[in-house]
């Protein structure tokens, strides 16, 4: 009985130890959530110091007067400040127009675009590798080529092999001011029966060594009574003889003949549509049956078919 009284006196408070208790759990409660009060508070009346992003809201906000040049967009691309001003400096200078294939330009040419040198270079280094456009569509592709740039030379866009396609379909036509392509270029006619080596050699297609065969293929024929011969010559495409088959003629009259009558079988062996078989059949008849009196007395050598007759007769003379 004495203990229960004694516990309940020594957990009993006075009204004034009860107040002191309370002071303290709210002093506690203050030092716990003082500061992040005060943050709040302090923030709340801090003024707001960074306003970038408030003037790059005023500037989109920002209209054009009226009349006034507009200068042009800078593309969304990333570049530089250095190269953005690089690029309307060149905007500013233009540029000559004119239709060009981006896969044969020079470096002089793309600065005459008005390209800048640093793009210029980066084509150059791509075509050179390898790389082809194939449609206007790829020059986009290229980095440090502003949209701008692409939109005004893309009407102006050639390239060899696509000329059945329409470059008239862009949303604007080119300007009537820029430079046409020059003509496919027109050779000298050269006929093939007097023609040197460098007269060949001005043909598309003929180097050195095709024209030097040529030449010594003629030699050994005596000469070209039709320029279809000279597609016989060895190791001449027939590619490249359509290519020169327009710039060429023959002058039959300029054909060296062999007298059928008088030639020994040596000599008619080195012409290259007789050779050695036949001149011997040749011999051998004119000594069994005597001259020859006129071209169709040659057929009469069992040998000598209408093909082999159309190809020797114009190189034979028959007199006695």
């Amino acid at each position: 009985m004495k203990l229960t009284e004694s516990l309940r006196e020594y957990f009993t408070f006075s009204r004034k130890e009860r107040v002191g208790v309370i002071v303290i759990l709210l002093l506690i409660t203050g030092v716990f959530f003082l500061p992040k009060a005060s943050r709040l508070f302090t923030s709340a009346s801090k003024p707001v110091s960074d306003t970038a992003w408030m003037n790059r809201v005023a500037r989109l906000e920002e209209k054009p007067v009226p009349g006034e040049n507009s200068q042009p967009q800078r593309p969304s691309r990333h570049y530089s400040d250095d190269n953005y001003g690089n690029y309307r400096e060149a905007s500013a200078a233009g540029g000559e127009l004119f239709y060009f294939d981006p896969n044969t330009l020079t470096d002089d040419d793309w600065k005459r675009l008005g390209l800048r040198e640093k793009t210029a270079k980066t084509i150059l280094n791509y075509v050179s590798k390898g790389g082809r456009f194939r449609k206007p569509e790829d020059l986009k592709r290229i980095y440090g080529l502003f949209p701008d740039e692409y939109e005004r030379l893309a009407p102006y866009i050639r390239i060899a092999g696509n000329e059945e396609k329409d470059i008239t379909s862009y949303p604007y036509p080119p300007k009537t001011t820029a430079t046409e392509p020059p003509a496919q270029p027109r050779y000298a006619v050269v006929e093939i029966n007097t023609a040197d080596t460098t007269a060949f050699i001005s043909l598309p297609g003929i180097g050195s060594k095709l024209a030097s065969r040529i030449i010594n293929f003629r030699d050994k024929l005596g000469g070209f009574y039709a320029v279809e011969q000279v597609k016989e010559t060895y190791g001449l495409p027939d590619s490249t003889f359509q290519k020169i088959k327009q710039y060429l003629k023959a002058e039959p009259s300029q054909i060296r003949k062999i007298n059928i009558n008088t030639a020994t079988a040596e000599e008619l062996k080195t012409h290259p549509y007789i050779r050695w078989q036949l001149a011997k059949t040749i011999i051998a008849y004119r000594n069994e049956h005597g001259h020859f009196y006129q071209p169709g007395d040659l057929k009469k050598v069992i040998t000598v078919t209408d093909e082999i007759f159309k190809k020797i007769e114009p190189y034979l003379e028959f007199t006695n």
